[in-house]
């Protein structure tokens, strides 16, 4: 069983609904994740929002916009009259429940409803599609296997489980569509993963059933080495190891989301980056043993970062400092992404400030804080064991004319990352580029 996902440019219009049966075998044993139609995802966050603040009017019109956007899909996805009742059905039905939600106080338990709508129609427009040009198929709702648990963490034996248990109710079928993005959480209302979305559902699904393969589709041909956006001559890596992958994952290459390697690392099940408009492009091979030894293999950067200052008003390496410090970002649930710290002082990162206030007056009472936002953590992934030599010397030279405001080597064996001023990101990537590779 292969386990391919679909992103929402992949499914952004009729013409490339149909165009996945270019890469989808119904010959094959296959379970196709797909997101939700592109824009569809950010229209029902806007009208959620419209709803949230009691804009009811504005949300109204927001989903009769969005309606008539998928009025018009119909109409180039399907020929026949049958394919165009199932679809008109379809559409109605969603769009008459979300407009329903504004009769109720709108809630995060409504709002989650809402967001929920657009990956289960885009899977019902694609099953509708098969079906009229008679391609056997199975549908499976992801909210019949898909679970969190309390802490929002997926229950993957219980994934595998009912998973399983749904397939063997459909014997000699090999295609079956899902959503991805949602599912439900301990209380078993409808919930989403949040974190890597459609990428996320692929990886547990793929982890639960011991998948032969999973797939992510998307727009570009594999991880490239650097930002293609705004370095030139990039190129994509052909095969990274788990590790790796991660670590470009989580400091910006945005092809894939960093969660969404755990699970398939955990249960050792390849991933293979695809190009939906190229499929023939090789991508790159996610596995257990795809590092190069002795080898910088990519570069990567992360936006939006806010670096924090702590100067001890009393010894720093004082007992319980460090804990105390880390209990009120742990307490706020806000994750540290660098960490450097010297005789007299303590320096990180975080990406998330909506607690920071909160958190620089906690710090506050035990010493003088200081704030930088505006900052870029530039990522420079390899093989950075204890056995190399020369190449974080090589990554410093490369920034050298550039005001790096933090450096953390060592606490990994595959990357240095640096901390500059989000101005200078372009300009380290390209001197990184032109250095390294």
């Amino acid at each position: 069983m292969k386990i391919l996902k679909f992103g929402g440019t992949s499914v952004g219009s009729a013409e490339r609904i149909k165009a996945l049966l270019d890469i989808v075998n119904p010959q094959e044993e296959q379970i196709v994740v797909l997101s939700a139609v592109s824009g569809t995802t950010n229209a029902l966050v806007e009208i959620s929002q419209a709803f949230l603040l009691g804009k009811k009017d504005e949300a109204i019109t927001l989903i009769k916009k969005l309606k008539d956007s998928y009025e018009a899909l119909l109409q180039e996805l399907f020929t026949t009259e049958e394919g165009l009742k199932n679809g008109h059905q379809l559409i109605d039905y969603h769009f008459n429940l979300i407009a329903s939600l504004s009769n109720e106080l709108f809630t995060p338990v409504e709002e989650k409803i809402t967001l929920a709508q657009g990956e289960l129609i885009s899977t019902a427009l694609f099953y509708f599609h098969l079906k009229e040009i008679g391609v056997p198929a199975v549908l499976l709702p992801a909210l019949d296997f898909m679970k969190i648990d309390e802490d929002n963490e997926p229950i993957v034996p219980y994934i595998g489980e009912k998973l399983t248990a749904v397939l063997n109710e459909h014997p000699g079928n090999t295609l079956f569509i899902t959503q991805g993005y949602i599912c439900r959480n301990s209380f078993g209302e409808i919930d989403n993963l949040r974190r890597g979305g459609s990428d996320y559902t692929a990886s547990l699904i793929g982890s639960a059933i011991q998948a032969e393969e999973i797939q992510i589709w998307t727009d570009i041909d594999g991880m490239h080495n650097n930002d293609p956006r705004v370095v030139k001559n990039t190129t994509p890596i052909a095969h990274l190891s788990f590790d790796e992958a991660a670590e470009l994952a989580y400091f910006g290459a945005k092809i894939l989301h960093p969660q969404s390697v755990f699970p398939a690392q955990k249960y050792n099940v390849p991933v293979r980056l695809l190009n939906t408009m190229d499929p023939q492009a090789a991508g790159t091979l996610i596995s257990e043993n795809g590092g190069q030894k002795g080898a910088i293999r990519a570069i990567a950067a992360k936006d939006g970062i806010t670096a924090i200052h702590i100067h001890s008003t009393r010894m720093l390496l004082a007992y319980g400092f460090l804990r105390r410090v880390f209990e009120i970002f742990e307490r706020y649930k806000t994750p540290i992404d660098m960490i450097t710290t010297s005789e007299v002082a303590i320096s990180l990162t975080i990406d998330d400030t909506r607690n920071l206030e909160d958190i620089i007056k906690e710090v506050n009472d035990f010493g003088k804080v200081s704030v930088d936002q505006d900052q870029t953590i530039v990522c420079v992934v390899g093989d950075f064991g204890a056995n190399t030599h020369g190449y974080a010397a090589r990554v410093l030279d490369a920034v050298k004319h550039l005001p790096v405001r933090m450096i953390s080597y060592g606490g990994s064996d595959y990357n240095v990352s640096l901390l500059l001023d989000t101005e200078h990101k372009v300009e380290a990537l390209r001197s990184l580029h032109n250095r390294l590779f």
